[in-house]
């Protein structure tokens, strides 16, 4: 059973369409693997609301940044909001910023709906 739901916001999903089909498919594969088991090469958290989906494939470092909604009470989804290609030991900031920006804008709208 999986521990949460994925969803996949609009900045995640130029990401994913910009890689090539078989990294991508890593990448799905990963997030999928990850809803299964705890394992922190693949679900990893960076900042107290920032977590990353990791993926190793082809010596690239795929991230894609996400953050939790517990919001409903039926079911506990991650978001993701954004995704690089690591070149460096560490998370960019910036791409930290970007991912909590996201994830403010979100819960921001997501008020505004009720």
């Amino acid at each position: 059973m999986d521990k949460y739901g994925v969803i996949f916001l609009e900045q995640a999903k130029l990401f994913l369409d910009g890689l090539d089909e078989k990294t991508r498919k890593k990448v799905i594969f990963n997030i999928w693997k990850s809803k299964k088991v705890n394992d922190p090469e693949l679900f990893k958290k960076l900042t107290d609301e920032i977590w990353e989906f990791r993926t190793k494939y082809l010596s690239k470092q795929i991230r894609l940044l996400a953050f939790w909604d517990k919001t409903d009470k039926t079911k506990t989804l991650v978001i993701s909001s954004n995704g690089f290609i690591k070149k460096t030991k560490k998370t960019p900031k910036g791409e930290i910023e970007r991912a909590e920006q996201i994830r403010n804008d979100y819960f921001e709208q997501k008020k505004e709906e009720k």
